[in-house]
């Protein structure tokens, strides 16, 4: 089948186009696919968890008996071991949970040393 001498020029041209389209709308574009689309929201829903039962943590702190000598505890641990200490202090779990999320444990620990500051 012969195509009309205008026809190639075309289709290049419109294949060119579709793969320029596609790099800058990946690149520039803001495009993203359906797995990092995922990835990103499982981020902002992580972190409006954290920002959500942060405070309560730092209330069930408030609320210990013992909340001073704790502080003073909390204020002599490493820093990579901030989150275990409020783990184990029982601050971060929540009620009707299993398990407690980490990064919120490390952020209540990090809220209680800002208000001792």
């Amino acid at each position: 089948m012969d195509m009309p001498i205008n026809l190639k020029p075309l289709l290049i041209g419109g294949a060119i186009g579709a793969v320029a389209t596609a790099i800058l709308g990946f690149t520039w574009g803001g495009w993203v696919t359906a797995s990092k689309a995922e990835v990103n929201a499982q981020a902002r829903a992580d972190t409006a968890v954290v920002a959500a039962l942060a405070p309560i943590c730092v209330e069930n702190y408030r609320q210990s008996v013992d909340a001073q000598a704790k502080l003073i505890a909390l204020g002599k641990v490493d820093t990579w071991k901030l989150a275990s200490f409020v783990e184990e202090a029982g601050w971060a779990k929540m009620p009707g949970s299993e398990s407690v999320n980490s990064t919120m444990a490390r952020t209540c620990a990090e809220l209680i040393l800002k208000e001792r500051s």
